[in-house]
């Protein structure tokens, strides 16, 4: 696996796990919805995570929250590039869009972002080639359904395969139209379209994903997922229990985790990291 992945005119290092801070330009995302809608307040969080120790910014402007709906392709320009701008202009980080749509894809790698995170793993109509033509390394996800309905029941005979089997016909998809499989990241997708057991599966097993040799990136912070594990907690109550699945997961093998909570995964994810390498010095 590669251990550096170039993202536009920089580089990420992905030799040891990497934090990308999550930065929300919406009304609606069930965390920080409507926090971060003026580009300034946007500019002063990416700044604040990047000072504790984020990589990556993921700029997000529709809501992929369980029950969300799409937002137009004008409304999620509007809402990203004048974020994406100024962060380009004045920070020095690796700028992630959280996006599915191809003209946002487009429009914003031309503004500078470094990579392409789409919960879709390109599969709207038209994401493959526009994902193609900027040259940017992808994320694919995994996502049962769609945001205003994948919660309602999922199932799968196996969870494990189902996503691996997805995961590959993406990945297939993308070398057909000429991505390199060096530039693919994969994400298991927790909970989107999985129920708690489904998530604490994919967790649990997530050195099976490692079958792929690429990186993976994982999104637990703050998810219901937690909330559930802890007797309903609400969202602002979840930081130590989203930092102990991201400490599993990179003990597990992941190289990315996305959260809000930067500092604190941070430090718990360097102590992870320090004992795993530990042992595979050992071996």
């Amino acid at each position: 696996m590669m251990e550096l992945l170039k993202c536009g005119d920089k580089s990420l290092d992905l030799s040891s796990p990497v934090i990308m801070g999550v930065l929300n330009v919406t009304p609606d995302s069930f965390s920080d919805g409507g926090r971060y809608l003026q580009v300034d307040d946007a500019l002063r969080q990416a700044e604040s995570m990047i000072q504790d120790g984020a990589l990556v910014i993921d700029i997000g402007a529709e809501s992929t929250r369980p029950n969300a709906h799409p937002v137009s392709e004008q409304e999620e320009l509007d809402r990203l590039l004048p974020v994406i701008e100024r962060i380009k202009q004045q920070l020095d980080v690796v700028i992630s869009i959280d996006t599915s749509t191809p003209k946002v894809i487009i429009e914003s790698a031309l503004l500078g972002a470094g990579l392409i995170n789409d919960v879709r793993a390109l599969q709207r109509d038209g994401a493959l080639a526009a994902a193609a033509a900027t040259g940017l390394p992808i994320c694919l996800m995994h996502m049962q359904g769609q945001p205003n309905t994948m919660q309602q029941q999922p199932y799968y005979q196996s969870v494990v395969e189902e996503v691996q089997a997805f995961l590959q016909q993406r990945i297939d998809a993308c070398v057909a139209v000429g991505i390199s499989r060096e530039q693919l990241l994969l994400d298991v997708g927790f909970g989107f379209g999985k129920t708690l057991q489904h998530n604490l599966e994919l967790l649990g097993r997530l050195t099976e994903f490692e079958v792929f040799d690429l990186p993976l990136l994982v999104g637990m912070s703050r998810k219901s997922m937690l909330g559930a594990i802890l007797g309903s907690a609400p969202v602002n109550e979840r930081l130590f229990a989203g930092v102990a699945a991201a400490t599993v997961a990179v003990m597990n093998g992941a190289s990315i985790v996305r959260t809000h909570d930067v500092k604190a995964t941070r430090e718990a994810i360097a102590v992870a990291f320090a004992v795993k390498n530990l042992e595979l010095t050992k071996t």
